[in-house]
């Protein structure tokens, strides 16, 4: 090798060391330099863009396999900014006149993001398949015939390319406003909104995935699979929460009442059969959630707490004849008024009855009875008892915003010694509808109180995983829960109350409360509410009913027992439960031998 050549190689290796050096260097420079996240992500909205794989969300049935919330598809149309044939005017007027979008804003928009190489705009996120359609058919004609369809401002040939329609799942429910308060809604965000719908979000809404959609089509890889959610089957019979829901609206009506709910639960199993809560909204026009509902007006009353009134006393006497502290026959003599903790108790009617049995202080729904019960069995005894009935706590009934109610107990600091005379019939205590059925279970099912449950079953990947029925304490005996059934059975019969049903013997108790305002109980707004069961022999459903401010007249007697009667008339049919006597003569034939 000559010295000539020597040198060139030298100067030509020198060279590209130096190059080498330089590009390091660049490189060193470009990771500390502040600009360095620009960069990286200037090259990743260019490389391609994020999707988000939202699996379909699981339906919701009732009990028999009826539809009460499923899916639909919508699309969402985006634009492919980079599409050298765009034309923002074509899809801005497509826009318009398809999507009904402001024209102006979607061309100037459109241009914004051009100018800024941009490389994708989303024109809508709803799109209906008929929508779909029509975009279609437009992209189709002008494509047919580019040149017979004009040009736009810019002198460029009339086109929607660079449309794309990318399907997902919308939340749609086929009953409108069906049960619409046990469900809740999912809205457009999608987010999850009171009832079922938002208490079981995370296993009906299944497992989302985000996926790097690289615009290289030789950089596409298999979509990635997404978990779809759960399904729930309720134990909700949509034939009986439609006829209680008409008998509901009804009652709203007819009674001038502000809101109602009534509530149909199972006392053996604990399933709720139905609720039905007024006002409700059809749940495809959630939107409209805002113009019903408030702090006053709350989603769904079953599980909102408020002053119970009279249907609480059965409780009380619950608590007296299990605790020994009465019989059935133990007299009282009533003189109108019984003071405790300095406070004077008086009846409904401010009338004094004489001497009366037990059985007579619940038929006559006397306070002032009701309350030297209570206080003849003491606070401790007392409050004991309504703790194990599950007061002053949820009772975790599968539906969001569930309330826990306010049982006051003695220590605390707003309990005084006359709230244990008030709380006997109901007053200074809050409870929910919910609460008052999970107490009464006990009463109707033999002193076993049973869990409240909303949902039978969960279907998931394919397996049925069904609920089952919780014993969730006993809080008396069989003998006791059987002796205060017959007790209110005979004081509806006695008082030949408009609660009951004509061949089949029932068990209730009335109730009407004050709703208390800042001023004390001066309002003349009641609450009505009637708590009935049977048939008494062999229960199979339990009924509560609460009235919220009835114009027509203030007392549960009057407003709610009757709504009980029609309630139960329906009942039996769709439950196809025959009158007593066939009944019981079916059951003597069955076990002969």
């Amino acid at each position: 090798m000559t010295t000539g050549q020597s040198l060139r190689f030298t100067i030509i290796g020198a060279f590209f060391t130096l190059l080498t050096i330089l590009i390091l260097g660049r490189m060193v420079r470009l990771q500390a330099e502040p600009q360095k996240e620009a960069f990286i992500h200037q090259g990743e909205i260019t490389s391609g863009r994020s999707v988000q794989l939202i699996p379909a969300r699981g339906k919701i049935y009732d009990r028999w396999g009826h539809l009460l919330a499923g899916n639909e598809t919508v699309y969402e149309i985006g634009v492919d900014l980079w599409n050298e044939d765009i034309n923002p005017e074509t899809i801005a007027l497509a826009g318009s006149v398809v999507l009904g979008l402001d024209y102006s804003s979607i061309l100037v928009d459109l241009l914004q993001r051009i100018s800024e190489n941009s490389p994708y705009y989303v024109l809508d996120k709803f799109g209906t398949s008929d929508e779909i359609a029509h975009l279609q058919k437009l992209i189709d004609e002008l494509e047919e015939n580019p040149s017979g369809n004009g040009v736009s401002s810019d002198g460029k040939p009339h086109s929607l390319k660079g449309l794309n329609f990318e399907p997902y799942f919308q939340r749609i429910y086929p009953e409108n406003n069906l049960a619409s308060n046990v469900l809740g809604f999912v809205n457009k965000e999608p987010v999850s909104v009171y009832g079922i719908e938002g208490y079981y979000d995370d296993l009906l809404s299944g497992v989302t995935r985000e996926y790097w959609y690289p615009y290289d089509p030789n950089r596409v890889t298999e979509l990635p699979d997404s978990t779809e959610g759960a399904s729930l089957i309720l134990t909700l019979d949509r034939e009986i929460q439609a006829s209680v829901e008409e008998i509901l609206d009804k009652a709203i009506e007819n009674n001038g009442a502000y809101a109602g709910t009534i509530v149909i639960m199972n006392p053996k199993t604990g399933e709720i059969l139905a609720m039905a809560t007024s006002p409700r909204i059809n749940i495809n026009e959630y939107w409209r959630v805002g113009e019903v509902f408030d702090e006053d007006q709350v989603f769904n009353l079953a599980i909102h707490s408020y002053e119970p009134g009279s249907v609480f006393k059965v409780f009380t006497m619950a608590s007296a004849l299990d605790s020994g502290t009465v019989e059935p026959d133990t007299t009282f003599v009533d003189t109108g008024v019984f003071q405790i903790g300095g406070v004077p108790i008086y009846n409904w009617n401010r009338g004094a009855w004489g001497p009366q049995t037990m059985l007579g202080c619940m038929q006559h729904s006397l306070n002032v009875c009701l309350a030297w019960v209570s206080d003849q069995m003491g606070a401790s005894i007392f409050y004991s008892y309504l703790q194990d009935f599950g007061f002053g706590h949820p009772t975790g009934i599968e539906l969001d915003s569930e309330v826990s109610g306010h049982l006051k107990l003695p220590g605390d600091a707003d309990w005084y010694e006359a709230d244990l005379g008030t709380n006997a019939f109901g007053q200074g205590i809050s409870v929910t509808p919910v609460q008052m059925l999970t107490g009464l279970s006990a009463i109707a099912n033999g002193g076993k109180m049973v869990a409240p449950r909303i949902v039978y079953s969960v279907i998931d990947r394919g397996r049925q995983y069904n609920t089952s029925i919780q014993i969730i304490g006993e809080p008396i005996s069989k003998e006791t829960a059987n002796t205060l059934s017959d007790m209110l059975a005979v004081s509806l019969e006695e008082e030949a109350s408009t609660a009951l049903v004509p061949g089949y013997r029932v068990a209730g108790k009335t109730g009407t409360a004050e709703i208390p305002s800042p001023q004390g109980y001066v309002s003349s707004a009641t609450n009505a509410s009637f708590a009935g069961w049977g048939p008494v022999d062999d229960p199979q459903f339990i009924v509560y009913i609460w009235i919220e401010k009835p114009t027509s007249s203030p007392w549960g007697s009057v407003v709610a027992a009757p709504i009980f009667s029609e309630v139960v008339e329906r009942l039996v049919v769709l439950l196809n439960i025959p009158p007593d006597p066939v009944r019981q003569s079916l059951t003597i034939s069955e076990s002969a031998p």
